[in-house]
């Protein structure tokens, strides 16, 4: 193994407050349902089509709401907090001699600009997708741009779609429980592994 790429949201970044800030934010403009802070745990436990379909919204939509949810995401960013452990996790990886990169649905500036306010500067790739069910794409392309085979990476993210997208790739995947997905929506997918703690990542890798 070479490489260790990471999800951003959910896996190395709190942003759980900015999103439904955000979220509500757009909700008003366009009249879907807004997120109560009180439902937000429960909300892991549902599909993202399930959560749609509890939010009024039409998952049609995604293309020209994405845009607009990032630039709401952008003015939080201060309020986007890095998940505890995860820059020792990081520093650790890179003493060992592999290459970090980021694959995210999140936009490629939303997340430079995370990186640079909280004194990360080992990630050496940052790809975004503008689909959210697009990333097993970006990792091919990532593949194939870094003249890697699958089994010279390991992805480490919080969702299922984030298993979802390793397995059509055929690289292997760490989903982490402190994420948007909870265990109930993830376990059908059955990842490689699981890890309830950042340093957990580390005796895996």
């Amino acid at each position: 193994m070479k490489h260790i790429i990471f999800d951003f949201d959910g896996t190395l970044a709190d942003s759980t407050a900015v999103f439904a800030s955000a979220w509500n934010t757009i909700a008003k403009k366009y009249r879907y349902r807004e997120i109560q802070l009180e439902e937000l745990e429960s909300l892991k436990k549902l599909s993202i089509a399930e959560r749609s379909k509890l939010f009024n919204f039409p998952m049609y939509k995604l293309p020209t709401i994405l845009p607009q949810f990032y630039r709401y995401y952008r003015q939080s960013l201060q309020d986007v907090i890095l998940i505890d452990g995860m820059k020792n996790v990081l520093q650790e990886i890179e003493k060992r001699g592999y290459t970090i990169a980021i694959i995210s649905s999140n936009s490629k500036d939303n997340i430079l600009a995370f990186l640079k306010l909280n004194g990360i500067n080992n990630v050496s790739t940052v790809l975004c997708s503008s689909r959210i069910f697009g990333k097993d794409k970006i990792i091919k392309k990532y593949l194939k741009e870094s003249k890697l085979q699958t089994s010279e990476v390991l992805y480490i993210g919080d969702e299922h779609r984030d298993i979802v997208a390793c397995k059509k790739v055929g690289i292997p995947i760490i989903w982490v429980s402190w994420g948007y997905d909870a265990i109930e929506v993830v376990q059908s997918e059955k990842p490689d592994f699981t890890v309830f703690s950042p340093a957990e990542i580390l005796d895996i890798v």
